[in-house]
Parts: structure tokens; sequence; C-alpha cells
């Protein structure tokens, strides 16, 4: 996954312009300012059609109500809609159902399973007389109204009623996603994070169209999933992270509830233990699982590729059996991740007998295995997917890999790894792979990007978050924004579509998107952020998403 990390700084610059105004004069002056506001195209990520109509535009009103088709998944996102609108509007916004919803002046969220649109994708339809949001599925419903919601004024993140024009330019965007995998990862091993920050990543996730979570759960420095049958795993591998903080676990009824979050907003999570490697922390608690059958001691730094569990045990395998076992039942996504990178001291013929037991034991729970892309030289299983996190597009291992049926996903390390830096003063993260700035996240094509790997063999893109130097919700949100998007627009978006000046307009947009909703993000100095928010920012305060995190 990535070589050793730097040491923690939790220290956050300013984020406001007034703190550095000549980096706020600098910017202004060497990039040219955004669009005007409220462009039927000013969407991230960019939709595959937009076709405006300047003599029409919708106008929100107090009265307004939202009506969906009579079905639960459709009405379910009607109610998430008013949420999202009722806290900055202060409008009541009713939502009720009908067999052939029609807008009436409001909202109208409609399932048609005859439409053209894919499992996916949606039809945004924006008039005088109202807005109507088709789709064959709930998902793309979903994903239209993430649409609706950046067309609104960036007032709408407030969690306050506010005194705006709630208006929306007419015309139509008719949008499906290019690749069916769109994602991100967050480490939870190296420094834990509270079942709320994971909640809140998911929120950013779901807005800009991501619909999967990997959660990086075990690693050397700590256990952070409970399994009934190793009980110590936690009791005991759970109690330690980076630099020698208390750790933290997930309960099985905590992960549950991440799992029902993430599926209310269409997304998939993807569990990963790590194995053969990175398992310090097992071998701290269950000592039988060590090479040598003496309990290493509990690990802190940021090293890799000394740990691995015996692969000549069978003990081993009833572990890695009766921990995806558990995994597994609590997981309804197809996917199970087994890591599988940086098993250094695992070689040869070991490793790839280790892997392809591994993956059958996977295979046996009615799950698809995904692995770094160092399972590559292991026998195929059928369905088998690849996570490819390489530098060099030159990568004949995995080419010969997707020759015997693998899919990949792609993380390359220097252009989606969130834990770079993005420039050499970034006080967080790292630059192994390179310092990533924003244009560089942006810039590379998923499908042409490995050597001698047809682009059908690509499941689309993630976007991982390693934690070695990121210790709080305002170090993931600064590492996150703006690179995620840029991410998101990849999976997204036709490659038709791709242009970076066009891209950097669009996202300065969200610049006081982010703000009105209390949101930590680095202001890059590429993009051309406006130099006044268009709403105030509202101190210490978040928006009713971040808050509600009781229900799924």
């Amino acid at each position: 996954m990535h070589p050793p990390g730097v040491a923690a700084v939790s220290t956050i610059p300013s984020l406001d312009p007034a703190a550095d105004p000549a980096a706020a004069e600098r910017t202004a002056a060497e990039l040219p300012a955004p669009p005007a506001p409220h462009r039927l195209s000013d969407v991230v990520p960019a939709p595959r059609q937009v076709q405006p109509d300047p003599t029409e535009a919708w106008v929100l009103a107090a009265e307004a109500v939202i009506v969906a088709s009579a079905d639960p998944a459709a009405l379910a996102v009607a109610a998430q809609l008013a949420e999202l609108l009722r806290p900055a509007t202060g409008y009541p916004l009713p939502v009720t159902d009908a067999t052939t919803p029609d807008p009436a002046g409001g909202i109208a969220l409609v399932l048609d399973e005859t439409a053209d649109l894919g499992t996916e994708g949606y039809r945004l339809d924006i008039t005088t007389n109202g807005v109507r949001v088709t789709a064959v599925t709930a998902t793309g419903l979903f994903y239209g109204v993430q649409t609706l919601r950046q067309l609104l004024p960036p007032a709408i993140e407030s969690p306050v009623p506010v005194t705006e024009h709630w208006a929306l330019p007419g015309g139509t965007i008719t949008d499906a996603p290019r690749f069916p995998y769109r994602g991100a990862m967050l480490d939870v091993a190296r420094h834990f994070f509270a079942v709320e920050d994971v909640l809140r990543v998911i929120e950013h996730l779901a807005r800009y169209k991501l619909n999967h979570l990997h959660l990086h759960l075990t690693d050397d420095q700590g256990w952070r999933i409970a399994v009934d049958s190793w009980p110590k795993l936690t009791g005991v591998g759970a109690t330690t992270e980076v630099g020698g903080g208390p750790g933290g676990h997930y309960t099985k009824a905590d992960y549950r509830r991440i799992v029902s979050y993430a599926t209310a907003r269409h997304i998939t999570v993807v569990p990963e233990i790590d194995l053969p490697g990175h398992t310090n922390s097992a071998l701290v608690a269950y000592p039988e699982l060590a090479p040598d059958k003496i309990a290493p001691p509990p690990y802190t730094g940021t090293e890799v590729g000394f740990s691995y569990v015996d692969p000549a045990d069978e003990r081993t395998y009833e572990f890695v059996a009766d921990v995806l076992g558990e995994v597994a039942a609590l997981t309804p996504g197809p996917w199970l991740h087994i890591g599988g990178d940086e098993a250094f001291k695992v070689k040869g013929e070991v490793y790839t007998g280790f892997v392809e037991r591994a993956q059958r034991i996977v295979a046996g729970l009615g799950k698809t295995v995904v692995g770094w892309h160092q399972l590559a030289p292991a026998g195929h299983e059928d369905g088998r997917v690849l996570q490819w996190w390489g530098t060099n597009g030159e990568d004949p291992t995995t080419a010969d890999a997707v020759r015997r049926g693998a899919r990949l996903i792609l993380s390359p390390g220097n252009h989606a790894y969130l834990d770079m830096k993005y420039a050499s003063d970034t006080p967080i993260g790292h630059d192994w792979a390179g310092l990533i700035d924003v244009r560089k996240a942006y810039d590379w094509d998923p499908g042409t990007h490995l050597t001698n790997v047809p682009g059908e063999a690509v499941l689309g893109v993630e976007a991982p978050l390693w934690t070695e130097s990121v210790t709080s919700l305002a170090d993931i949100e600064l590492l996150l924004l703006p690179r995620l998007p840029a991410i998101a627009e990849l999976g997204w978006s036709p490659r038709e579509t791709h242009d970076w000046a066009d891209f950097r307009d669009r996202l300065a947009a969200h610049g006081p998107r982010w703000a009105t909703a209390g949101t930590t993000f680095h202001r890059a100095p590429e993009i051309p952020w406006p130099t006044t928010p268009a709403v105030p920012t509202i101190p210490e305060q978040r928006h009713p998403e971040q808050a509600d995190t009781t229900t799924g």
C-alpha cells in the first residue's frame, strides 16, 4: 500500500481567504474568475448530456410539494430530498406519493422502468411548471437529487433558514455513469475514527455520486471490527494506534449502523481484512497465529512488511474462515477485500498458496474477492477483482492476471492516493508517490492507464485515504476536498467531457457550499475560488446531515 508515513500533525491552516489575503489576491490574479452560477452544466461530476433552455426556469416556492412514485424506495429518496432542503429554506416541503407523479409547480420523483437510463442513470427536467427527476431505480433518483441540490444556490447548505431566491435554470440533463465502481477508502486501522466520522465521509461520497466505501479495518496498529469467535482481536488488538493513542473498534451494531447509513445513500461498504501481512495486532491477541507462536509487542509505528500469519498452520485458515465468515454475514454487498500486499516475508508459492486458499474461502461465503494487485500471480478465482495502486502504468503481472479473467479497480498511488500531500507545505500527509495537486488527481484516464489492459476490464476507480498522519475529521476533510470530486468525475463522467479548465471552474463553485456546511477543505491555489463567499460561513455548526447519525 505505501512506505512508512510521517509524524502526525493535527493543526489545520485557516481556510478563510481573509486569513491569507496575499494568497487570495494571488489566486484571483493568476486564475480566471469562475463562470456565473446557476448554469445547467455547473455540476460535478460532469453530466453526460446537458440541454439548457433559457426560456425556462423554476423557483422553489414555500408551498411546494415533493411527490414521488408510490414505491417505498422512491419515497425514501423524496424524504431525503426534503430533509436536504428544509433547513436552509425553512419550507415545510411535504412528501406525498402518486401512481403518476406530476410536479404541479413542485418536484416529482418518477420511477419509469421503460426509461433508457440504466440502473444508475437519471433524467432531470426543469421547467417553469416544476422539476421532474426520472429514473429506472431509486438509485438513479438519488443521483438526480444530488444534481438538483448542486444547481440550487450555495446557501442551500445552510443548517439554518436564510433568505434566498431558490431558482434553478431551465432545461434537461440526461446522465449515467461511465464505470460501475466509484469509490473511496478510509483507513480506520492506523488511526481509529468514530462511527459519526465515518458517516460524515459517507455524506461526502454520496454528494459526488460515489457508490462504494472501502473500509481498511485491520492492520499492524489495530484491529477495528468485532469478531465473536476471536474476541481478543478487539479486546487486545484494538487498543493501539499510530502514535500510541487509545485505538478503538466497531461493535457489530456499530458496523451495521455504518452499512445501513451507506445503503440508504446507495453506497456499498467493502470491508477489508488485510492478509497474510499487516497482521501484528492479530498476532498480539493470538500468538498461535504467529510463525514462532510468540506474541510480538504491540506496534504503534508506521513501518510495513514485517508481520504475517503462519501460512503453514491449519489454525491460520480456521482463523481466516471464522473472521471472513462473520464479516461477510454483516455485509450485504458482494465484495470481501482480503488485502494481500506488502507480505514481504511470505514469498513465492507459499504466498500464492495462501492467497488461493483465502480466495476459495471468500467464494465459499458467496462473496467476490477483492485484493491489492499483489494478488495477481495467484490462481484466478471467478470474478476476482484486483485493486491496482502502482505508480507506473507498465505492469505485466497485473496485465497477465487480467488475461486470466481478473477485473481491476484503479487507485494509482501518484494520482488517487489522497494521503499524498497537495504541495510540500501541506501540514499532513506523505509524498512517497509524489505531490498530488487537484490537477494531477484529475488528469488521467482509468480506461487507458495500464498498458495492455483493455478498458472493459476496468470496473472503476477508488481514492484511498491512509491515516498514519491523519488524526481527526478535519484532517480527513482537508485531504479529501477538493480532490475527491476530481476522482468522482473520472469514475462517473464520459471521457469526452474531460476538460481541466472547465472542471476547475465548476469545482470552484463548491468552495462556498463547503464553507456554508462547515466542511474543512484545502483552498488549492490552482482553483479560482470566489474571493468572497456567496453566502457567509457559519462557524461551529454542522450540516443537518452531519448531525443525523441515528438513522440509516
